[in-house]
């Protein structure tokens, strides 16, 4: 078997990472990894560390603990039989510290990895809910949901018959009905578990770049819980390139070379010469993609979106399932999207959360100036406005009887006082520290993500009015990769690259530009979004070199996005959404037509998720459990609770 020339060590112990949520550009850490939950951490790495052990397992282990240790266990048979079970297209096994994936040269991946199969069930990661207290069992794990951990083998090119290279993707899933003992007695109650939900959810928590298997071990119970009532399995794979899929999207040897090197391309361009300052991150760009091309070939081809969505058609197989159930959030409406139209004869239960309007970043840049709209409203309406309305008890930055118009005008005051002279810094971990203009506009952008992270930068900013740094400065440190003084399991070297590889491998046809179009671009979205323009702009400079080091993507979608579905998907979209904003899923609801409903969430932050509605999740339930949509085009509903009181 061919297979890609990695040029590192690509064992999955050195893959390194989404979100999320707030998928990254090079650091200083972008906002738009969207979707890591701070639960999913290793205990002192943040949300943009890369000190996550092999595949994540250990952080997900250390949140959900088994019920025994190690240390003097002795080597029994499983009371629930070997893993991985046979015919298993995604050869699970139960998730436990110790897993990582076998590397893309080994000849046996199968046999690899069915050793390191550990048969202890203590040393397992099972699911949070108590067992049935009306149940008497002498089984602790009775009623209790598993984690399995297991990979996927895919093509790495679909449409090259002849090229026999792959792709290693991790998946993991959360089973609601655990497993089933092999020596229970017949007709008892644990017979009935082990077995596949009627219906898989499938999520994607956005980026690019964003890991889905850490998003299973931080939120699957809480997902299954909110659109099933607890029924149905959740299933999260790493999309190619990315944290523990093999081949990892990793440009640079060691994460601290990325810090390093992002320090002067991250700049706002206020702070220097803007002309100079915009070629040397152009020169930095190319000379990041030459790195790519050296250590990845020709990977960079095969990351577009559309062969992600493939990816996810084989998913669906291998679940073997005949619909597609999902809940896919940002970038990942993007995936749900190119899926939907590709393969619309496999479209179920499909949740769209956050959409974008995918058919943009067929454009030149059109990733970043197509998402600004919301961005200062939320700062104005929310961040600010809603601290006026909840008072000095709840927000630091209110005081009596300022109006929300004072209250801007001091935090102008305060952002132009550090754009013409940075804040000196200290914090214990990191020694001294300096609160620039770029990256405190960087922690309010993250901020907005999350509504209820606003009480704690309110705090910060209110502190650093006051003349004391600290808050800001250990907030601003947060944004680097490497941390020297954490202690990690293993260091992961970060995928980050891959949102730039995405990104441009999308729009890879788009009509080239000299640099004075990007100059005027930076200019427009700047002007839109003093918060997330030079972030955006940031993010979609990169294309211009794309096809300097690839020719091409190996495929893209050009498609309408109105094909006939087999079923209907429901969109979600709020109103302050800081990334995906809520005139692009009025856009891509009004092209699919009767394929789509839509749910237009009154709340702030990025995704329904981070400002829950008691009516958002009722509409999404109904929906995944019984295929029932709101018979409106459009149907309101508003947050539970107001911000600074949640």
């Amino acid at each position: 078997m061919l297979v890609i020339d990695e040029g590192a060590d690509n064992d999955a112990g050195s893959e390194g990472h989404e979100d999320r949520e707030h998928a990254n550009s090079p650091a200083p850490a972008n906002p738009l990894d969207d979707a890591v939950d701070n639960e999913t951490r290793h205990p002192g790495c943040d949300e943009h560390a890369s000190c996550f052990a092999p595949n994540g397992l250990g952080s997900f282990y250390k949140r959900h603990p088994p019920l025994g240790s190690h240390a003097g266990a002795r080597v029994v048979p499983s009371p629930y039989g070997r893993f991985p079970l046979p015919n298993d297209p995604y050869n699970f096994i139960p998730c436990t510290e110790a897993l990582s994936l076998p590397p893309l040269h080994d000849s046996d991946p199968k046999g690899t990895w069915a050793a390191l199969f550990d048969p202890n069930p203590k040393h397992w990661s099972w699911g949070g809910s108590a067992p049935d207290p009306d149940h008497v069992s002498d089984d602790p794990y009775a009623g209790r949901g598993i984690y399995l951990c297991g990979y996927l083998d895919l093509p790495l090119d679909y449409l090259n018959d002849s090229d026999a290279r792959i792709v290693r993707l991790a998946v993991a899933k959360f089973q609601v009905s655990g497993l089933a003992r092999i020596d229970s007695p017949a007709g008892s109650r644990s017979t009935l578990a082990g077995a596949k939900s009627e219906r898989t959810i499938v999520i994607e928590p956005g980026g690019p770049g964003v890991s889905g298997t850490l998003q299973v071990w931080g939120a699957a119970e809480a997902v299954t819980k909110r659109f099933s009532d607890g029924r149905f399995d959740v299933l999260g794979w790493d999309p190619r390139g990315v944290n523990a899929s093999l081949p990892s999207a990793a440009c640079f040897p060691h994460n601290a070379d990325r810090d390093r090197w992002s320090l002067l391309r991250g700049q706002y361009r206020e702070t220097s010469e803007q002309e100079r300052q915009l070629e040397i991150a152009d020169a930095m760009n190319s000379a990041t993609f030459y790195a790519c091309r050296q250590r990845l070939g020709d990977f960079g081809r095969f990351v577009s979106t559309a062969s992600v969505a493939r990816d996810l058609e084989e998913i669906r197989k291998a679940l073997d399932e005949e619909q597609l159930t999902a809940y896919f959030v940002s970038y990942g409406t993007g995936i749900g999207q190119t899926y939907a139209n590709i393969f619309p004869n496999r479209v179920g239960r499909m949740i769209l959360d956050g959409p974008e309007y995918v058919k943009d970043h067929r454009q030149l840049g059109g990733w970043g100036w197509t998402s600004l709209d919301n961005v200062t409203d939320g700062w104005r309406d929310g961040f600010l406005g809603e601290c006026v309305k909840a008072g000095r008890q709840n927000c630091a930055l209110a005081r009596p009887s300022e109006t929300l118009e004072e209250l801007e005008a001091r935090m102008g005051t305060l952002l132009e006082s550090i754009l013409a002279r940075p804040a000196p810094g200290y914090t214990e971990s990191n020694g001294p520290s300096l609160v620039t203009y770029p990256g405190l506009v960087l922690a309010i952008y993250i901020s907005l993500y999350d509504p209820t992270t606003w009480p704690a930068t309110a705090q910060m900013l209110y502190e650093l009015e006051a003349g004391n740094s600290t808050l800001a400065a250990t907030s601003l440190d947060r944004q680097w990769q490497y941390k020297p003084s954490l202690s990690c399991p293993a260091e992961k070297h970060s995928s980050d690259e891959l949102i730039s590889l995405v990104i441009c491998a999308d729009a890879y046809d788009a009509p080239e530009e000299g640099l004075a179009w990007w100059d005027q671009l930076w200019a427009n979205m700047t002007d839109r979004s003093w918060i997330s323009g030079n972030s955006r702009f940031l993010n979609v400079l990169p294309c211009r070199h794309f096809t300097t080091y690839w020719s091409s993507a190996a495929e893209v979608y050009r498609g309408d996005l109105n094909h006939s579905l087999r079923n209907p998907v429901l969109l979600i979209a709020s109103t302050y959404d800081p990334a995906t904003p809520l005139r692009n899923g009025r856009r891509l609801l009004e092209e699919m037509g009767q394929n789509a409903r839509m749910v237009v969430h009154h709340g702030y932050g990025h995704t329904s998720r981070v400002h829950p509605s008691s009516c958002t999740d009722s509409v999404g339930r109904a929906y995944i459990l019984n295929g029932t949509l709101p018979e409106e085009r459009e149907t309101n509903c508003y947050a539970d609770e107001k911000p600074y009181r949640m």
